[in-house]
């Protein structure tokens, strides 16, 4: 009930749409047979064109069963024959954020988040059952300092590498394509 609450202050604070919850226990998440048919019948539903996911490796089991999990579940979403409610669709493309990870993941791209940064941290806010007061969280380790002031170092270092005040680093296996190389962003020298 808590984090249901928290969530969806959350949400309302982002001016989230649609926010649904797939009601897969937290801490026993697992990549079987009933936890894929409960998110293809949601991915049918929704019909996303990107879905963002977790790293594949983290410390924290629900992450990388979550990051297997959601990508299985985005190809069995558009196959005809499988068997869950809804119209077949597959995701156009499968992310995997990284913020918040200590480990050194190099970013395949960082968005800018500048202009909505506070506001993703009001949206963080709502979380106090899991984050008032803490040092730590998920990949972040603890380091003596608030866990909102290590976010915010965090993101800004993200940004200096497309030499913004603030980014969000994403990941993903495939090389992607340019269009026009003179709309590049990012000076090299």
């Amino acid at each position: 009930m808590t984090r249901a609450a928290e969530a969806e202050r959350a949400a309302q604070t982002l001016g989230v749409h649609v926010r649904l919850n797939a009601g897969l226990r937290d801490a026993y998440l697992a990549n079987d047979e009933p936890s894929r048919r409960r998110l293809v019948e949601l991915i049918r539903a929704t019909r996303p064109r990107v879905v963002i996911l977790p790293f594949p490796v983290g410390r924290h089991p629900d992450h990388r069963i979550a990051a297997e999990l959601g990508r299985d579940a985005c190809y069995l979403a558009g196959l005809v024959k499988y068997d869950a409610p809804g119209e077949p669709h597959r995701p156009f493309k499968v992310l995997h954020a990284l913020a918040y990870r200590e480990d050194p993941v190099k970013p395949t791209f960082v968005v800018d988040i500048s202009d909505c940064f506070e506001l993703k941290m009001q949206a963080l806010r709502c979380y106090t059952s899991q984050f008032e007061g803490v040092t730590a969280a998920g990949e972040i380790f603890p380091t003596g300092r608030d866990l909102y002031e290590l976010i915010r170092i965090q993101s800004a270092h993200y940004g200096s590498l497309i030499r913004r005040p603030y980014g969000e680093p994403y990941f993903c296996y495939e090389t992607l394509e340019v269009q026009d190389v003179l709309q590049l962003g990012v000076a090299s020298l």
